[in-house]
């Protein structure tokens, strides 16, 4: 067993999104995760005794050690370096010190010299798989556990606490989540309807202006959202898969501006040190006023690599199909290609104004969309258009804020009516802000969020059906259950 030669990086399923809730279980832990009464005496009785080296003092007072203050330990230990350098048995006092210390990367290198001076050290190799975990690298940790498992040689009053260890970092690889959003809202165009008064046709080669009947002009009024899903998390050597599937819904006064949807959806991540690959896969249906409005299947692929500064830039395509349930003529096959910045914006010192950027990162994209009209008999035929994306992210007291700026044109191939603008091509432009923030609370012991969100968009034609504005805001709390 040459744990030796173990790397310490991680094994690319140190993922970002395990560290936090692995750091918080460590974070947790009875403070002497294994104290050396129990580890180096009775774990070293069924192992010869190690050859002490030239110099080296015997340790058995420091092996009987067993907290709380591991830093006066630590200091007990440091000025015999010098004179057991060829000790493993002390490399791993002192590496069992460190960690206990959190000198997490102290309690690294002592631990590895350990284990170099002897493989087979059993008390280096159990404070060793504890580190490797501690820093996120979770699946070396359970294999390097899995080995002392293994060994014939193992105390039994060890076994039940490696045994219980195994389990507990398993089911950190394994995450179940349900979660419940409940918002109230006020949106000034709950039916998405034109925001002009009037349509201009083209009769016999002349403009006319029509009044747009009251019953598709813009209806205001507040409304409820609720969301209710749940997700599994599962994490491998060098990828993570997430499922999701959930279902939401907006009810109003207007129960014809009614809106219910449900998403399933599955994420692959396999990250690396100088690259990553994403790819996620969804399934949408979409229910407007009790009827079925729109159902999609989409398909999408991101690569992330190299490095421009601080920014890391980021490669994405994606596919979708869409299927309209009574406007077959509508059906589409739509393609994004776009390429992007991610960038954090805090730096090593931050003036007193700006330490919300300490934690900051904003995302930059650009892309080219095409809507390929897989009816012949579809209004405009193809479309073409680009499109503009900032993400912006930052801490604000004790919650965070997310605000995305979006912007997009698309031209029709082809005549959309006779009837309007003269048989001209259609086009559209778009533009989007939405702005949430975030704060955890606690409510009796339940671990919730506060929620705020404002969105606004403003949709421009040179065809009046297709222009709209849209205003709403909401407030809420979200549940994570797991």
């Amino acid at each position: 067993m040459i744990i030796s030669a173990m790397p310490r990086t991680s094994n690319a399923m140190a993922l970002t999104t395990s560290r936090k809730n692995i750091s918080r279980s460590a974070a947790s832990r009875r403070s002497g995760i294994f104290l050396l009464l129990s580890i180096v005496l009775s774990f070293g009785c069924n192992q010869p005794v190690l050859a002490q080296s030239a110099g080296c003092p015997d340790l058995t007072g420091y092996m009987a050690f067993s907290g709380p203050d591991w830093q006066a330990q630590v200091t007990r230990l440091e000025p015999l370096l010098g004179r057991c350098l060829d000790s493993s048995q002390y490399f791993a006092l002192l590496g069992a010190a460190q960690l206990n210390s959190g000198l997490l990367a102290d309690a690294f290198e002592s631990l590895e010299r350990a284990l170099l001076l002897d493989p087979d050290n059993g008390a280096a190799q159990v404070d060793y798989s504890q580190a490797l975990f501690q820093e996120g690298q979770i699946f070396n940790a359970l294999e390097l556990n899995e080995r002392l498992l293994a060994r014939t040689d193992l105390p039994a009053s060890l076994l039940p606490v490696l045994r219980e260890r195994d389990e507990r970092w398993r089911a950190l690889t394994r995450q179940n989540e349900i979660y419940a959003d409940l918002l109230l809202g006020y949106d000034d165009n709950l039916n998405g309807a034109p925001a002009p008064d009037l349509v201009t046709l083209t009769l016999s080669g002349e403009s006319v202006l029509l009044p747009l009947n009251p019953e598709f002009r813009p209806i205001s009024g507040p409304y409820g959202n609720i969301r209710l899903g749940g997700r599994h998390r599962r994490l491998s050597p060098g990828f993570q898969q997430n499922f999701s599937a959930d279902i939401r819904g907006r009810l109003s006064e207007d129960s014809d501006s009614d809106l219910l949807q449900a998403d399933l959806r599955y994420n692959y991540i396999r990250p690396s040190r100088s690259h990553s690959w994403q790819f996620d896969t969804a399934f949408s249906n979409l229910m407007f006023g009790g009827s079925p409005l729109f159902s999609a299947a989409e398909g999408r692929a991101r690569y992330s690599a190299g490095s421009l500064g601080a920014c890391r830039p980021f490669y994405d395509l994606a596919l979708q199909y869409q299927l309209y349930h009574d406007q077959s003529t509508l059906n589409a096959a739509d393609s994004r290609l776009s390429a992007g910045l991610s960038c954090p914006l805090g730096g090593a010192e931050q003036p007193a104004l700006l330490t919300f950027l300490e934690n900051a990162r904003i995302n930059f994209s650009a892309g080219v969309l095409n809507s390929q009209a897989l009816r012949s008999e579809r209004p405009g035929g193809d479309r073409q258009g680009w499109q503009l994306n900032a993400d912006f992210q930052f801490d604000a007291g004790p919650g965070s804020v997310r605000t995305v700026f979006n912007h997009t044109r698309m031209r029709d191939r082809e005549s959309y009516s006779e009837l309007l603008i003269s048989g001209g091509l259609r086009r559209v432009e778009r533009s989007y802000v939405l702005a949430q923030y975030r704060q955890p609370i606690d409510i009796s012991g339940i671990n919730a969020v506060f929620l705020a969100n404002f969105f606004h968009q403003y949709q421009a034609s040179n065809i009046e059906l297709f222009e709209n504005r849209d205003t709403t805001f909401e407030v809420g709390l979200s549940f994570r259950f797991r």
